[in-house]
């Protein structure tokens, strides 16, 4: 693979938390970087962003005020240095409501797929969850998610909840979801600017009418996982998911939501979890979006974001380029007219 400009390094600064830096930035991926020409250079949010440079980007996940105005204040001074990604397009995930609102946007080409996001109530006072008629049109059994998803450990508090007794140990606010029976298999669909990966993992097993009349309360995801992996160490579980042999969504339908996803949202790194409904096979619904997932699960994951940093710097050189001849012609066409004036 060429690079941009040959010989010329390029550097992409990041602004990590600790945990994901160190789950982020492995030698594996500074290596095949640094090869093509890519240094990774880490940023201090502490310190002065601007003297930290000069970069040809930056990638970040980190929050709060403080960074947001080290953001702005460094647009200002470089308005040419992509920034991946605003935090006004992140903060859209941050909440669950506004995360699957982003789906019923999509402008996706009419196929024989079916695109949703499963049903859901949003209570946002704990009282209302004593209360019988809360789940409306939703039937038993049910995941609870915080309202929140903001990568927090909080956030990622998941309930499977099977009866309204379930209901009581859950604080508001609180999103309510029809829980779809999916074969116990999730797909993370996995986007880097251009560059999209699916792949997949077990799930939630699925939950057939007899078994929900023997399930009481709720139970956490961490117990349910905790369950299955007991109940596979001896013996049970007939119907243990077999990955290998589970069809994934046609490519053309993943990558047609990821490029409308981008366009939606503005977003340049994400994922979207999706499932597929047991009962209709080309029903599929949108359960998650996260923002700057964990890359180095996906398989080859350093030459995608190798590939991304390069389209960054490219992208950056061409509007560079464009921009100087436009000005160019701008200089040209007012010294003719400044010509014709003198004449």
């Amino acid at each position: 693979m060429s690079t941009t400009t040959e010989g010329k390094r390029h550097r992409i600064g990041y602004a990590l938390a600790p945990k994901k830096v160190q789950s982020f930035i492995q030698p594996s991926l500074i290596n095949h970087a640094s090869s093509h020409n890519i240094d990774l250079i880490p940023i201090n949010p502490s310190e002065s962003l601007i003297e930290q440079g000069p970069f040809d980007s930056i990638i970040h996940k980190l929050y709060g005020t403080d960074w947001k105005k080290q953001l702005e204040k460094f647009s200002l001074q470089y308005p040419n240095v992509p920034i991946i990604d605003s935090p006004e397009a992140i903060e859209r995930l941050h909440n669950r409501i506004s995360m699957l609102e982003v789906v019923n946007r999509l402008k996706i080409p009419k196929r024989s797929e079916i695109l949703e996001v499963p049903k859901q109530v949003v209570v946002l006072d704990s009282e209302n969850l004593k209360e019988n008629g809360l789940v409306g049109e939703l039937g038993f059994p049910l995941v609870a998610k915080p309202l929140v998803a903001d990568g927090s450990a909080t956030s990622h508090k998941m309930y499977q909840i099977f009866d309204t007794d379930g209901l009581q140990r859950l604080d508001a606010p609180i999103i309510l979801q029809d829980f779809v029976n999916h074969g116990g298999v999730i797909f993370k669909i996995y986007v880097a600017g251009d560059y999209v990966q699916c792949v997949k993992r077990k799930s939630l097993p699925d939950i057939s009418r007899e078994k929900l009349a023997t399930l009481k309360g709720s139970l956490s995801f961490s117990q349910i996982s905790n369950l299955n992996a007991r109940e596979k160490s001896k013996g049970g579980q007939d119907d243990v998911v077999d990955l290998e042999k589970v069809e994934m969504p046609p490519l053309g339908f993943v990558e047609e939501i990821a490029r409308a996803m981008r366009e939606e949202t503005g977003l340049s790194l994400f994922n979207f979890d999706v499932i597929r409904d047991a009962k209709v096979g080309n029903r599929y619904l949108v359960i998650d979006i996260n923002y700057f997932p964990g890359y180095a699960k996906m398989p080859n994951y350093e030459s995608v974001l190798t590939d991304f940093f390069l389209d960054l710097v490219r992208n950056k050189e061409r509007e560079l380029i464009a921009g100087s001849i436009e000005d160019g012609e701008q200089a040209s066409n007012t010294g003719g007219e400044q010509k014709g004036n003198n004449d």
